[in-house]
């Protein structure tokens, strides 16, 4: 079947958005969602498209994920918001050719236009685009190869996670001395219990799909397909076919209960949540973080902005990070080389 059409391309294109009609999705579910109080209900799947850099997220992917989910928040017609990634992988995490750029701001603290995204203010877009939004409706991550680093981050942020079979989370960061800014040190001890968080954050070790599900961090799989073209019956993959089968259920159940809930769970496990930051005049729904997850993230980025500064110290970000740009300057300089 060929690839739905999408709604909106964002970020100059690496970033696609669908809204999918849920009410006949499913056969199993439409008649229930048919009876709801909002028989249009639509779930928003959000694609990073970048499969040239494995769905590494730039500044400007950056920017189009978390305008993607602001406007998905404020539309009452979504009701769940899957984010998912291009070409079998999920996201090998932020597009770290620019992290030199990004760390080691200008002394008037205006970055590079290309840089990715590093504010410690957390009401500003996260590094990864969406890990300081305080959602209002859920968020299913629908993940196929690798969630790696900042890519394991997004998968975090979401409430349930749904895998392929052959998909694999970790921490390869940890390997290279990159920390985590996006909230993993505080949502991975949140879903999976501290001693096996600290296992996957200290040793940086990949974990399977089957490993994921048994500690609590994948809540279904789905059987992968063949390498090549993933798309089944929809156009998308099977991982997405999944998530919008239970996104279906999810908005066929009567929403003020289950949003009431979830909020419930949120603050029991990051206490204050439900509080307000100050006045909001943005317009719009609100979705600033609040209470402990906010403190908890501010803590772990600034303790993330000293291990940059000690890479950057050392020497390392050229070496790890800009290998990229490294081997275009041998490129040029070889090419001059030759036309002396």
């Amino acid at each position: 079947m060929p690839f739905p059409t999408p709604t909106q391309f964002l970020g100059g294109g690496k970033v696609k958005v669908f809204h999918v009609d849920l009410s006949t999705y499913d056969d199993a579910l439409s008649p229930r969602l048919a009876n709801s109080a909002t028989p249009s209900a639509k779930a928003m799947v959000c694609m990073i498209d970048r499969p040239e850099v494995k769905n590494a997220v730039d500044r400007e992917t950056a920017t189009a994920l978390h305008s993607a989910f602001v406007s998905c928040a404020n539309d009452p017609n979504l009701r769940v918001a899957i984010l998912t990634g291009s070409n079998g992988t999920f996201c090998a995490g932020a597009d770290l050719k620019f992290i030199s750029q990004s760390s080691l701001m200008s002394d008037q603290g205006v970055q590079e236009a290309k840089s990715n995204l590093l504010d410690s203010n957390m009401d500003a877009i996260a590094p990864m685009g969406l890990t300081r939004l305080a959602m209002n409706k859920p968020v299913i991550a629908a993940v196929d190869g690798f969630a790696v680093a900042g890519g394991m981050e997004l998968a975090l942020w979401a409430d349930l996670r749904v895998a392929s079979s052959d998909s694999a989370f970790g921490i390869l960061c940890r390997l290279r001395g990159v920390p985590l800014i996006d909230g993993g040190t505080v949502r991975l001890p949140a879903l999976v219990g501290g001693s096996r968080a600290a296992d996957l954050a200290l040793t940086g070790r990949l974990v399977n799909a089957t490993e994921a599900h048994s500690i609590g961090l994948v809540n279904y799989v789905v059987p992968s397909v063949s390498r090549g073209p993933r798309a089944v019956g929809s156009g998308f993959s099977a991982v997405v076919e999944k998530s919008l089968r239970i996104a279906a259920n999810l908005a066929a159940n009567p929403q003020t209960c289950m949003l009431n809930d979830r909020s419930s769970m949120l603050n029991a496990l990051y206490p204050g949540e439900a509080d307000r930051e100050g006045e909001w005049t943005g317009g719009g729904v609100d979705l600033r973080l609040k209470g402990g997850l906010r403190k908890a993230m501010e803590i772990e980025f600034e303790l993330g902005l000293q291990s940059l500064a000690k890479l950057a110290e050392e020497g390392q970000v050229g070496a790890f990070v800009n290998r990229s740009k490294q081997q275009r300057e041998t490129d040029r300089a070889k090419s001059r080389a030759s036309n002396l």
